[in-house]
């Protein structure tokens, strides 16, 4: 049965909790249809924490909103908005909301049916600015990121890749001005997409979704789709795709719009 694609709200219902005050929306998942990826959002009351735990696979997470302390066998991070930091496969890892207003953190997971193991090792904190290459964790700070024109006023970021130290997963930043868009085109793995400002047109292989507010998109491996700014503000998302490093192969624009669907 072929697969396709499927729309999450950003402000649906069904959330859980992961420790008191962090709060947890699954966007993709294994069990929504995903293949090779997760991506949730993470909010965190003031004060709240999730402690030290590990993965056995990559996690990479984006500051949305507010700021993050992220702490990394001890290493402690201070993340602004769209900071992005990929810890790899059974590195401890904790976080903490230590200001006033609530953050809101994107988690990506380079697995469609993420676990976690809690670690009890006491690590002796000391804070750092940027990752060194001798640890295993990967700091990209949004600030300095290089930007690229990937279609005319539609500038993008790449956060986390093989190329930036991480595996499984790889995505980033797209700030689209009014009336950009991408080309019709199709990717070898699954994909994750949530707006994180303004408001989009996504065309999937004919079909149309207006999408804000970190609605999320999850478009399976081969399917033709397309994001658009129609709208008179710009409009900005975070994308990961299941894989190490991104691949776009460019169709019709008939097999997005539908003709050719």
């Amino acid at each position: 049965m072929r697969r396709t694609e499927f729309l999450t709200r950003g402000s649906d219902s069904g959330r859980g909790e992961l420790a008191p005050g962090v709060g947890l929306h699954v966007l993709a998942s294994g069990s929504s249809g995903a293949r090779g990826l997760t991506t949730a959002l993470v909010r965190f009351s003031s004060g709240a924490e999730l402690p030290y735990h590990r993965h056995p696979f990559s996690e990479v997470v984006v500051v949305l909103e507010g700021r993050a302390e992220f702490r990394v066998e001890g290493r402690r991070y201070r993340l602004a908005p769209y900071d992005a930091i990929h810890v790899p496969a059974g590195t401890a890892h904790a976080v903490t909301n230590s200001g006033t207003d609530p953050a809101r953190l994107h988690s990506s997971f380079a697995s469609d049916a993420p676990t976690r193991e809690l670690v009890s090792t006491a690590f002796k904190t000391q804070d750092v600015d940027d990752s060194d290459p001798a640890w295993p964790e990967h700091l990209i700070r949004f600030a300095t990121a290089p930007v690229y024109e990937l279609a005319p006023r539609a500038f993008f970021r790449d956060l986390f890749a093989c190329r930036l130290g991480s595996r499984g997963v790889c995505g980033g930043y797209g700030l689209f001005e009014p009336g950009a868009s991408l080309p019709c085109h199709y990717h070898g793995f699954d994909e994750s997409i949530t707006i994180v400002t303004g408001t989009a047109v996504c065309q999937v292989a004919g079909r149309e979704y207006v999408v804000a507010d970190c609605d999320t998109v999850c478009i399976p491996t081969g399917r033709p789709h397309r994001f658009l700014n129609q709208s008179e503000r710009p409009m900005a998302m975070i994308w990961v795709y299941a894989g190490d490093e991104p691949d776009r192969t460019l169709v019709d624009p008939g097999y997005c719009d539908g003709p050719l669907g």
